[in-house]
């Protein structure tokens, strides 16, 4: 019996009830664990680990001295999301898309919404994310944010919370469905004993969709590319991946020229005119001419392009802006205010320190709030006010004081848990949740997701680069 000794203790629990049974929809996978020994499961868990060394699924993380490839972390008891729970999920990541995706136009257009003082101007124009080189910009069919990973979490009732928004070059989706085809072979009765929605199919959407952004002037079958910094960016195993599934090139800057207002690949048959770049470089490297002059790994010359209609940009250039952290505190007025509804799901509560009242409130609250960076991620620029020390707070403190448009706080939430195999056995580890929206002719959400874990026991990092790992996450369908 793995779970025999299992403690949810005061936290939601993904698979396991307060009372230490199992879930019902839990029942078939909980059972074929407890078939196993200690020692099966731990070969299960070695095996699935080999199976991501060796099909290369690595990542790099920069300033690492011990090597700059390894796996993502992978543990093989999945999380589960029930049908019902998927269905109110699916309906709010979709209102939310939407209604960021008409902010993004107006922010860089009409701006409606400032003029009717739901955001202050002051906000945007001092946020790192907003480019004024994108002023007046209209992309193909008004879509900004063509493929966006949002992150959600849960509190210790069991509510979902969006934690933060990912706009720009959202990264992830090969581990989902890589994690997918391993843990296909790992539990396979369980596999086929539950209604486990596909994410196999993810390649086909993204194809779908990169086709409907064309531009207007685009031949039937538009040309499209996945743009990557190269081999030594932490996700080009990632880039390489989607672009042999959708069947298109993967390029570089160096690949790429622009000749009369056109995007062109250098290819053994010629230049050919590029219609679409699914581009995985950040907008401040992507143009010297427009952006970071000393930038080698862009194309010079393609905003022109861009601005004139003769290729799609995905996601379109300043879609970071509504990934600012001083945004998202803003995220439930947007939903209201261009489509005049609640938030479907909710935001974590937030305290925007630019606001004296909230500043003033963070700053005698430092020792159980958690305080972010508004333009960092991957787990950095973050204090978690319970885990820190005075030394540590002290230094918050006198960041927010000099900066307070540079920072947000929230209550330290309760992350929920899910079973996760370690050396002592099943123990509970805090994971959260990112599925992938993708916004073509439809708002399509994939039926799945990447669920990172913090493996370290208490730790609330589930970030990759901070030693965090991933779950397969197996979405049921609505009985």
């Amino acid at each position: 019996m793995n779970f025999k000794d299992y403690q949810t203790k005061q936290f939601f629990d993904e698979l396991i009830k307060p009372d230490g049974t199992p879930r019902s929809l839990s029942m078939p996978l909980i059972e074929q664990i407890n078939t196993l020994s200690p020692k099966e499961l731990r070969r299960l868990q070695k095996a699935a680990e080999l199976a991501l060394y060796q099909q290369g699924i690595t990542f790099s993380v920069y300033g690492d001295k011990k090597g700059t490839e390894k796996i993502i972390p992978f543990d093989i008891i999945p999380r589960i999301v029930p049908g019902d729970e998927w269905v109110r999920l699916e309906r709010g990541l979709k209102q939310r898309i939407e209604a960021l995706n008409l902010f993004i136009g107006d922010i860089y257009n009409e701006q409606k919404i400032i003029k009717d003082k739901v955001i202050p101007a002051s906000l945007i124009r001092s946020s790192a994310c907003y480019l004024k080189q994108c002023k007046g910009q209209k992309p193909p069919g008004g879509i900004w944010i063509h493929i966006t990973g949002t992150d959600l979490v849960r509190d210790k009732d069991g509510t979902y919370y969006v934690l933060e928004d990912n706009l720009r070059c959202p990264s992830g989706i090969s581990y989902v469905l890589q994690n997918r085809a391993i843990q296909k072979r790992t539990f396979p009765e369980a596999f086929e004993a539950m209604k486990i929605r596909p994410v196999s199919n993810y390649a086909d959407h993204l194809y779908s969709t990169l086709r409907h952004s064309a531009p207007n002037n685009a031949i039937k079958n538009p040309m499209i590319i996945v743009l990557t910094p190269g081999i030594y960016n932490s996700a080009y195993f990632e880039h390489a991946y989607l672009a042999q599934q959708m069947g298109v090139p993967l390029a570089e800057g160096s690949d790429l020229a622009v000749i009369d207002d056109h995007v062109m690949l250098r290819t053994t048959r010629g230049f050919e005119k590029v219609d679409v770049v699914y581009r995985r470089i950040d907008d401040e490297f992507l143009d010297p001419k427009s952006f970071r002059k000393d930038s080698l790994l862009g194309v010079p010359g393609i905003m022109e392009c861009y601005r004139k209609g003769n290729v799609t940009l995905v996601n379109a250039p300043g879609a970071g802006i509504a990934d600012d952290k001083a945004v998202y505190a803003y995220v439930p007025q947007i939903i209201k205010y261009y489509l005049g509804e609640d938030a479907i799901i909710p935001n974590v509560p937030t305290y925007a320190c630019w606001d004296k009242k909230q500043r003033d409130y963070v700053l005698a609250n430092l020792k159980s709030l958690v305080v972010k960076a508004v333009n960092l991620s991957g787990g950095y620029g973050m204090l978690i006010g319970p885990k820190s020390t005075a030394n540590e707070r002290k230094e918050f403190a006198a960041k927010i004081k000099k900066n307070p448009r540079d920072y947000i706080a929230q209550p330290t939430l309760s992350l929920s848990r899910a079973p996760t195999v370690t050396e002592n056995g099943i123990e509970g580890r805090h994971v959260d949740f990112r599925p992938y929206i993708l916004y073509g002719q439809n708002i399509f959400v994939l039926p799945g997701g990447l669920t990172r874990v913090a493996l370290t026991r208490g730790s609330l990092v589930v970030n990759s680069s901070q030693g965090g790992g991933s779950k397969d996450t197996w979405v049921l369908e609505d009985a």
